[in-house]
């Protein structure tokens, strides 16, 4: 495993992350409970110490389980969780996927580190990160004021923003990085899904913030693994994804596939998080990991070689044109 420094602070973090949804919710498959034990422990035995967990995965059971399978690690690790939604209000039930109420008021922000600190059975977190803000949110002086008095006290070292529920958020992720000067944001970003990262790059350089990239494989058709759109059990996370967008996603991945090969020494898989650490702003990128074949093939993703600058400006190329999957317009 390779790592990199998270700017402005004291952080390493593994090329690699571990995002804990995979194993705390069903929204990618179903996994037994040792399996999920299994998973984790044999990440960091891969080298993973970077995991990436949320309050709201499993309803607390993605920090639960950290400290139940990692505690006995835990001085070796950064973890990173979020906060934000307001899953405790039992009297607004959620629907599927549904996003449920957020809230961002100094006491709510006690209360969730506290209990958070509790579920991780630590006395710190790495790297305490709000949930999938909008701009209003960004615009509140009373949250960034609550997170450095909660770094002041010792219960967070540092504070980042996640980007989401899906791709997008370009104001928030400016802002978050030029008026609010956090430590991390994390986005979406893979070969598929460009935009609005590339205006990020320059901006986390310049304000030495340190990006967290997740979905490296979009909805996993950048695994290699698939040659016509995959069909999901009941419940999964992908399913939501349009039959439209992976058929159009495949026949982007065939554009690509001069990345792979005994030639390059990369797998599909592979090859698609290296285009992520092509960006020196990236710290860690964060696959989804739900058995351990994919956490064999995604590790060694650092030791296969990264793009060539000719790959690079080929990839650029084809990101402009859009995959040259358009008809050209008809002259006359």
């Amino acid at each position: 495993m390779k790592y990199r420094p998270m700017p402005r602070t004291d952080l390493e973090l593994s090329e690699i992350g571990f995002g804990v949804w995979t194993v705390a919710t069903s929204w990618w498959g179903k996994i037994s409970e040792e399996d999920r034990a299994n998973l984790l422990l044999q990440a960091v035995e891969a080298g993973i110490n970077f995991f990436d967990t949320a309050d709201t995965y499993g309803e607390g059971y993605g920090e639960e389980i950290l400290a139940k399978v990692l505690g006995h690690r835990r001085h070796e690790l950064v973890i990173a969780t979020k906060f934000g939604y307001d899953f405790y209000d039992k009297l607004t039930p959620r629907v599927g996927h549904q996003e449920r109420p957020q809230k961002f008021d100094p006491d709510f922000v006690r209360y969730a580190c506290e209990q958070s600190l509790r579920r991780l059975r630590s006395d710190y977190i790495d790297l305490y990160q709000v949930h999938n803000p909008r701009i209003d949110t960004l615009e509140r002086d009373d949250l960034f004021g609550t997170l450095e008095d909660l770094k002041a006290e010792g219960k967070i070292r540092y504070y980042g923003v996640a980007l989401g529920p899906d791709i997008g958020w370009k104001e928030e992720g400016m802002a978050a990085m030029q008026e609010r000067h956090v430590h991390s944001l994390q986005i979406i970003y893979s070969i598929l899904e460009q935009e609005p990262a590339k205006d990020f790059f320059p901006v986390a350089q310049k304000e030495k913030v340190g990006l967290l990239s997740r979905v490296p494989h979009a909805s996993e058709v950048l695994t290699g693994r698939y040659i016509k759109p995959p069909t999901f059990q009941e419940g999964d996370h992908r399913a939501h994804r349009r039959a439209v967008w992976l058929e159009e996603a495949l026949k982007k991945v065939e554009q690509v596939k001069f990345l792979t090969g005994e030639e390059t020494g990369r797998t599909m898989s592979q090859a698609a998080i290296q285009f992520c650490l092509t960006q020196p702003a990236i710290v860690s990128v964060l696959p989804n990991f739900t058995n351990l074949q994919e956490l064999e093939d995604y590790t060694a993703a650092v030791d296969t070689p990264p793009l060539t600058k000719a790959e690079q400006k080929r990839m650029d190329d084809l990101w402009s044109n859009d995959f040259y999957l358009k008809e050209p317009a008809h002259q006359g």
